[in-house]
């Protein structure tokens, strides 16, 4: 049976409905509606709770959209997640690629950073978008490298960090796949190591980006920056299933012990969502 990665200390964000290729979300006070391609049901919920969004995204192309929003709905609003271990708060914003700058179902890889790193550990965020990933680590007391090759993602992060009460961690505007292979020839390692993968993407020079066309080559080379008893947390949206991963990292890694499955969020009425393929593999010491 697969794996399910799930999150289960949210607070301000739910997961009320999904299906008809859409999802129904609260984060925080505002309810939204954006296209999911997984969501394949029908919906279990209310229907008038869909209609009673206050927004609803609505593509107007392959990868991007416009926002239908209730009036008086902000564009922009804050987000805390609170567990246990963590006290984050992140700001948010509909943008017109449908993401909102937080990826929720990542909740669970947060936890599994604050229970695995401690105080002065090296951690290494590839591909770090919005940093949740960055500012868990940073949080239970690691130091931390957060690298993007978009500026504003990275600028984004900032602003959480600073929101979230920390500081101290380092900034790289680059490729992340370059950026690794440096570290690998300075023969830098890492205790953790998070990297989400775009499925294709530009760099800030123009350069193009297909998974397919980079994963073994981006594996081999952070397999290569993993310390004796670290760890790698893998997860990609582009549809390549778990086993796949699972075989790489162990070709990439064969002394380490590798849990594959899917990361989901779990809706209200109790169906599962499925969001993407994840790995989290842990080295042998």
């Amino acid at each position: 049976m697969t794996t399910r990665f799930l999150p289960t200390e949210w607070r301000d964000y739910a997961l009320l409905d999904s299906g008809h290729g859409k999802r129904l979300e609260r984060f925080g006070e505002l309810t939204l509606v954006r296209p999911d391609p997984f969501a394949l049901w029908k919906p279990s919920g209310d229907p008038r709770a869909w209609a009673r969004a206050d927004a609803t995204f609505e593509p107007t192309g392959r990868t991007q959209g416009k926002w239908r929003s209730a009036p008086g709905t902000p564009n922009r609003w804050p987000l805390r997640y609170r567990s246990e271990a963590l006290d984050l708060t992140f700001g948010l914003e509909m943008t017109k690629f449908k993401h909102v700058g937080l990826f929720p179902e990542q909740a669970d890889n947060w936890e599994f950073l604050a229970a695995n790193l401690k105080p002065g550990d090296k951690f290494l965020n590839l591909f770090a978008y919005t940093g949740g990933a960055s500012l868990a680590a940073r949080q239970v007391g690691a130091d931390v490298i957060h690298c993007d090759a978009i500026r504003q993602v990275v600028d984004w992060t900032r602003t959480n960090m600073e929101r979230s009460g920390l500081d101290g961690i380092r900034w790289v505007v680059e490729d992340a796949l370059k950026f690794a292979r440096r570290e690998a020839k300075r023969g830098n390692t890492y205790q953790g190591i998070v990297l989400d993968p775009p499925t294709w993407g530009l760099g800030p020079k123009g350069e193009k980006w297909k998974l397919e066309d980079q994963l073994i080559d981006l594996i081999d080379v952070v397999a290569s920056l993993v310390a004796p008893g670290g760890f790698v947390v893998m997860n990609t949206y582009s549809g390549i299933p778990p086993s796949a991963l699972e075989t790489m990292w162990s070709l990439a890694l064969p002394d380490a012990a590798i849990e594959a499955g899917e990361l989901c969020l779990r809706a209200q009425a109790g169906h599962d969502l499925s969001t993407g393929s994840m790995v989290r593999v842990t080295r042998n010491a």
